[in-house]
């Protein structure tokens, strides 16, 4: 073709190339703008809680919950001051655990030789990690871990138990005082159900903790000697409940049986307590089986998504919102999740931008709402010049 009928096509083709290479402003949300407003506002419409049946137990107190709901689905006298036994163990190794690293070096200090109660057999002089102590303490129960530990971490048993209790002040434990580390009868030792419950829930958020505490046996071996220690958990449940995770046991004879203990399922947690309950492992699978047969938690909703970007530097962009409340619902409630986003982005836009809403509805009434966003910006792609586009048009 002679130059001069290509430079006259291409004066010719240039209104329709710029016209072309303009995007339409097509409604990428067709929703109102008040519509668009609310929706960038969350809501969540808490069902109740659902009823579980409350089972006949042989505990002095007790009390169900479901922790990571913040419900609790039973309970009797969970506000009475009771004897906990080596249930405070559990609040000795979350002490531990928030002061010490695993490897430090314990020397065994003669006070901490012949503690009353369930042992481990330290002798003075051993060393010893925290680890191992704080595997005596959970799974052997080891009232002179306690000791080893409690003189380590503070000089003096006194001085850990005040620890304790700034830790079960600061939990908001107002039933509750510590006078020593294992667990070992005083007046002034005590505990409520409902505060060994939120006590439980705290610690196996630890993950070390929650490591140890369902661990059904292990070994060790005892320095200076040729001995190995083996430990067994205390605690039945692991090996006897489906889903059992933990917690801890305790026994003296004024505070009677007691039990925390945890377990999951299909994704909820339930930790229960009995205190002075002679028939505690038949009354914790009573209290589970009931709960897991009556509740579900809320399940998760449909993530990841994305959506498609126009004239962008990339071809999409991920979508994030605010993780839901851990809800607790019925076994045989209908849940439904629902998606609503624009069905394009146009590029330049910041990361955080508004783009629609997942919607939870719980047999047919709706309880959640929660705002979705970009998780990043897209900046609008470099176009190339008027020059480039027409020589790119005229090669096609």
């Amino acid at each position: 073709m002679p130059a001069s009928c290509s430079r006259l096509l291409a004066l010719l083709l240039l209104p329709l190339l710029v016209c072309s290479l303009c995007p339409r402003q097509a409604g990428a949300f067709s929703a109102p703008a008040a519509v668009w407003r609310e929706m960038t506002e969350p809501l969540c419409e808490c069902p109740a809680p659902p009823r579980v049946p409350l089972p006949r137990l042989s505990a002095a107190a007790y009390i169900l919950t479901a922790p990571e709901a913040g419900v609790t689905l039973a309970e009797q006298a969970a506000d009475e001051r009771r004897p906990m036994a080596s249930t405070t163990k559990i609040m000795t190794a979350l002490v531990v655990l928030e002061c010490c690293p695993l490897d430090a070096v314990v020397t065994v200090p003669r006070e901490a030789v012949g503690v009353e109660g369930s042992s481990m057999y330290l002798f003075a002089g051993e060393t010893l990690t925290v680890e191992t102590l704080l595997l005596g303490l959970l799974l052997s129960s080891a009232n002179d871990a306690a000791a080893a530990l409690a003189l380590h971490v503070s000089g003096s048993m006194t001085a850990f138990a005040d620890r304790m209790n700034e830790k079960a002040a600061a939990l908001g434990l107002s039933g509750t005082h510590f006078v020593n580390p294992h667990g070992l009868d005083d007046p002034d030792h005590y505990t409520t159900a409902r505060d060994l419950a939120a006590l439980a829930a705290a610690a196996l958020r630890n993950e070390t903790f929650a490591r140890m505490v369902a661990t059904k046996t292990c070994n060790v071996p005892q320095n200076g000697t040729g001995v190995t220690r083996y430990f067994r958990n205390h605690n039945r449940l692991l090996r006897t409940y489906d889903g059992a995770v933990g917690v801890k046991t305790g026994y003296t004879k004024k505070s009677g049986r007691c039990l925390v203990s945890a377990a999951r399922k299909n994704g909820l947690l339930l930790v229960a307590v009995t205190l002075n309950d002679p028939a505690d492992w038949q009354d914790h699978k009573t209290l589970y089986d009931a709960a897991f047969a009556a509740c579900k938690p809320l399940p998760a909703p449909p993530l990841p998504l994305s959506l498609p970007v126009v004239g962008g530097r990339q071809d999409t962009v991920s979508l994030c919102c605010d993780a839901p409340p851990a809800l607790l619902l019925p076994q045989n409630a209908a849940v439904e999740w629902r998606v609503e986003t624009p069905r394009f982005l146009y590029a330049d836009f910041k990361a955080g931008t508004p783009a629609g809403a997942l919607f939870c509805t719980v047999n047919g009434q709706e309880i959640l709402r929660l705002p979705l966003t970009t998780e990043t910006g897209v900046k609008k792609a470099k176009k190339p010049s008027l020059f480039a586009r027409i020589k790119a048009a005229l090669t096609r």
